[in-house]
């Protein structure tokens, strides 16, 4: 997310500097890759480069590309294969990684008010779920549609590039599967013999990381935190340490009683909260409340595991019924086992545990792990044809070519 904001950022910069520019989009891969679909980057004319869509490797080239792109105002996919062993010399890049991306290029027309930017903006604006949908051809390299749809998760917002005529239907359907089920995916979809690829993609907000406690250990939590672009925020009793002058990269700041933390906090499905208060009253109090809202699917508490099991008795004591899966929830001691020493350390640790728990995955060593890196389930590939919807539409040209609007849902 903090990707997608970085990129937000630069084209309102460089829209003030009357400067033209271009998206790139990582929107296939197969086999492997540094970057899977969905990694962007904005290219002006001048050459900056906001986000990145490979490790390093394939910016020289992707930036040609872009400014190709540009000059001519189309789009354009642009495919680099190195699954053979001489493909490195043949594209002039190092990818090192065995796999094929295919990348598309945008260029960004800002009279068109539902640009791909534009898009991205109508999709981040809330703290709500949201599906892109982008449209792309591997056969015809001369048929590139581009993004093309926005949907939000009210289900009551909806942006249109109608580029699928009077079928524009079937495409959001297929956009509230992904939606529903808060999983990207690809659909194909045939043309009067002509197969277009859809990668319907679903975005969730950042991350909204609540701080409790405004002691020294919780600056570089901020730090870090901010590094990954998540959303801050940091409370505490204590008016003289929760200031915006001890913690200016947290997007807000709370003085509260215990009593009154978690009111005052927007809970949703990427809301975490740590407790570092080092006050145990005040951290049993913030406890209580999140328990008794359950709106968050992590919590953590710094300190020994003795502090956490104390707490939980007392609650008991008090005649609170703690169910397993609020059990689930919480983690103390906070962080993964990486022999933290330094609040520097211990934030690093903090924030792997809660990303860990997050992707639901175990925060073990990758060397360990048996499957690749990075779930191939949403890859388009021959091997995994079973599981893309395929769908045969008779549309014909004047069907597909349809001009552009916003369509009510």
């Amino acid at each position: 997310m903090k990707e997608i904001t970085d990129i937000i950022e630069a084209y309102h910069r460089t829209l003030t500097a009357g400067k033209r520019m271009a998206l790139a989009t990582v929107v296939h891969v197969e086999g492997s890759s540094y970057r899977r679909p969905g990694a962007r980057m904005l290219v002006t004319e001048d050459g900056q480069l906001t986000g990145a869509i490979s490790g390093g490797c394939l910016e020289g080239d992707a930036l040609r590309k872009a400014l190709l792109a540009i000059s001519q105002q189309t789009n354009k996919l642009v495919t680099y294969d190195t699954m053979d062993d001489d493909d490195d010399a043949k594209f002039g890049v190092q990818l090192g990684c065995n796999g094929i991306v295919n990348i598309l290029f945008e260029p960004i027309n800002v009279e068109n008010e539902n640009h791909p930017i534009a898009l991205l903006e109508q999709a981040t604006k809330q703290r709500i779920n949201a599906v892109l949908v982008t449209i792309f051809s591997m056969n015809n390299r001369a048929n590139q549609p581009g993004t093309g749809l926005l949907l939000v998760d009210n289900e009551a917002h909806l942006i249109v590039e109608n580029r699928f005529g009077k079928y524009v239907d079937t495409v959001i359907q297929d956009s509230l599967t992904a939606l529903r089920s808060e999983q990207s995916l690809f659909n194909t979809y045939s043309f009067e013999g002509n197969k277009l690829t859809a990668f319907i993609e679903f975005v969730k907000p950042p991350v909204s990381l609540v701080i409790v406690g405004a002691g020294n250990d919780a600056i570089p939590l901020v730090g870090m935190a901010s590094l990954l672009g998540w959303t801050i925020t940091v409370v505490d009793g204590r008016a003289n340490q929760a200031t915006a002058q001890r913690f200016p990269l947290a997007q807000k700041v709370l003085v509260a009683k215990s009593s009154e933390v978690i009111s005052q906090i927007n809970c949703d499905a990427q809301t975490v909260f740590v407790l570092m208060t080092h006050n145990y009253n005040y951290d049993l109090g913030v406890l209580r409340e999140y328990l008794n809202s359950k709106s968050s699917v992590y919590i953590g508490s710094l300190g020994p595991k003795k502090k956490l099991e104390r707490m939980l008795t007392d609650l008991k004591n008090d005649g609170f019924e703690i169910t397993k899966e609020q059990i689930s929830s919480i983690y103390g001691p906070v962080g993964l086992d990486i022999g933290a020493e330094t609040s520097e350390e211990i934030a690093l640790s903090v924030l792997a545990e809660i990303k860990a728990v997050l992707n639901k995955t175990p925060g073990t060593f990758l060397r360990d792990k048996k499957d690749v890196i990075h779930s191939r389930s949403m890859q388009h590939e021959p091997v995994l044809e079973k599981r893309i919807v395929e769908k045969v539409l008779t549309i014909s040209e004047e069907d597909f070519s349809g001009s552009c609007g916003i369509g009510p849902m």
